[in-house]
């Protein structure tokens, strides 16, 4: 069985005494002390509130913590401060918490968890971040219901989001998972989703977990499994994504979880993406303002100047990935001042065509290419951010939109590349 391989015998020995569960939840962890406890807490009340009459087990999988985290965790699944007296469980909560084995990966932790749901006979499972303070008891049920009512196989979130929050998603990862798969799936790369039981020992059988995308992109390899085995697919609205501090983030590292992942997947799935011409909608499920206007400090020069000595430190490097008319524009741009710079829609999805083809040829070393890519990136959020700065959130989605028609419209130009010369 699959779970044998990765489940240690602390975790086999606390699921066998919760025998089968019908929902559970599953939060991987790694040091988040911080901010694991008032989670757990959470959504231990919307079990309760939302679940009362089922079988639920939350599934803490924790990749070695040294600050108390499984304690934590163990202590916020008995706490009732956020339950109100009236809610009662009619059957035990468990909670689980037990260290997976080898170092802290989140593929490892996610395949800890689907493979604790497969020996649990789980229908319906969901995964939350251990780091997401602005959870509601309600998004356990927004995640969770769709799937325990067998609607759905897979529930992706919406997010509230500052309009320029989540540069990467909107200008690369949500585009080009779109065009490459045909679904609208608007959070490819999810902290929060949800998967039925069938899904889960789908996931489980996959090959991404002998490679590096199973280790390090797991969450977007596991969105893209679902769209390739033709499961139900939904999105449902949960509430304020948490900002992470672009100043803290590792934008190569994000690189290589998100970019690097779809365009492993791209060698698998080739006769599925190259037979999309366009792409269709997923049901949303629970609607909500999704764009927010709050100011949101971004330093637009440092990413301009990034992205000038990019072009001109990598430029054999760019050379033997992009064409040479790409890589003549890219240069052309890069000696534009400030206030005339723009690295448009077309330019932008054809750099990126050109890395996935090159990438799929391993022109050089497909961890250089990816990581090459992190200073054109920086580029192009640098004209996202002039382009939108007087915009309203409505119209911030409408040039995401654009885009988006603008990859699908190029994609034939990718299938001409891969198999073809340069």
């Amino acid at each position: 069985m699959a779970e044998e391989s990765v489940l240690t015998d602390e975790f086999l020995r606390q699921l066998i005494n919760v025998g089968e569960a019908d929902i559970l939840v599953g939060v991987p962890t790694y040091n988040n002390a911080a901010t694991v406890g008032q989670v757990v807490q959470t959504i231990r009340a919307g079990l309760l509130k939302f679940f009362p009459r089922e079988r639920a087990v939350i599934v803490n999988a924790d990749g070695g913590s040294r600050d108390q985290t499984p304690d934590l965790v163990r202590g916020a699944s008995i706490n009732d401060a956020q339950v109100s007296s009236d809610i009662h469980a009619l059957r035990t909560l468990h909670c689980i918490s037990a260290e997976y084995p080898g170092e802290p990966a989140t593929g490892t932790a996610l395949r800890t968890i689907l493979a604790s749901a497969d020996l649990l006979r789980a229908s319906a499972c969901a995964v939350v971040s251990p780091e997401s303070t602005t959870i509601e008891p309600d998004w356990i049920e927004r995640l969770l219901r769709p799937v325990y009512q067998g609607k759905f196989d897979f529930v992706t979130p919406l997010y509230r989001r500052h309009k320029f929050d989540g540069l990467l998603i909107r200008n690369l990862v949500y585009p080009m998972t779109r065009a490459f798969y045909g679904k609208r799936v608007k959070e490819p790369y999810a902290s929060e989703f949800a998967f039925s039981g069938q899904l889960g020992n789908h996931f489980l059988g996959q090959e991404i977990w002998a490679h590096e995308a199973g280790r390090t992109g797991t969450e977007i390899s596991l969105t893209i499994s679902a769209i390739a085995g033709g499961f139900r697919l939904a999105q449902t609205f949960l509430g304020t994504k948490p900002h992470l501090d672009a100043r803290s983030a590792d934008l190569v590292a994000a690189m290589r979880q998100t970019v690097g992942a779809l365009f492993w997947s791209l060698e698998p799935n080739f006769q599925l993406w190259s037979a999309h011409a366009d792409s269709q909608t997923v049901p949303t499920l629970a609607a909500g303002e999704e764009v927010t206007l709050e100011p949101l400090r971004i330093n637009r020069k440092r990413l301009l100047g990034m992205f000038h000595s990019g072009v001109a430190q990598l430029e054999p490097v760019l050379k033997q990935i992009l064409s040479p008319p790409t890589v003549s524009e890219l240069q052309r741009i890069a000696a534009l001042e400030e206030d005339e710079f723009s690295y448009g829609d077309e330019l932008w999805a054809r750099t990126v065509y050109e890395f996935a083809a090159s990438y799929h040829k391993s022109v050089i070393s497909r961890d250089h290419i990816v990581q090459a890519l992190a200073p054109l990136y920086r580029g192009r959020a640098f004209t996202f951010l002039v382009e939108n700065r007087e915009s309203s959130g409505e119209e911030v989605e409408q040039n995401v939109e654009k885009f988006c028609l603008t990859c699908e419209r190029l994609k034939p130009s990718l299938v001409e590349l891969w198999n073809g010369k340069k």
